[in-house]
């Protein structure tokens, strides 16, 4: 079990950019394949991004291409969402969890989650 905490939200104008990121405890991050999910207002949450074990393969939402940017460092464990040209659409709770590569499907419990609110 991967325990993970996220951080690095906060309040930006529509065009700013922040950076979250998502440190991982227990179990050898760097086995796992890694996603970041969003949750906006009266929404379901909903899959952003996700990025292989070795860090080879990334795969995004279609809303998110050209903007948001994934990695990961596996020797610190953490993984990090960058995210840029923000749109007040993007404005949701971010939470990142183990995940299928194929269908995008969390596959672990969710942390608390980091605010992202960009107005416009």
């Amino acid at each position: 079990q991967v325990q993970l905490v996220e951080s690095g939200g906060g309040l930006v104008q529509a065009g700013g950019s922040l950076r979250l990121s998502c440190v991982a405890s227990g179990r050898t991050f760097s086995s796992y394949t890694m996603g970041w999910f969003r949750q906006g207002p009266g929404k379901e949450r909903e899959f952003v991004a996700a990025i292989r074990w070795s860090g080879t393969r990334n795969d995004y939402v279609e809303s998110v291409k050209g903007r948001f940017t994934i990695s990961r460092d596996n020797a610190k464990s953490t993984l990090y969402l960058q995210m840029n040209s923000l749109r007040p659409e993007d404005t949701a709770v971010y939470y990142c969890n183990t995940v299928d590569f194929a269908s995008r499907r969390a596959l672990g419990s969710w942390g608390q989650g980091t605010q992202v609110t960009v107005s416009s």
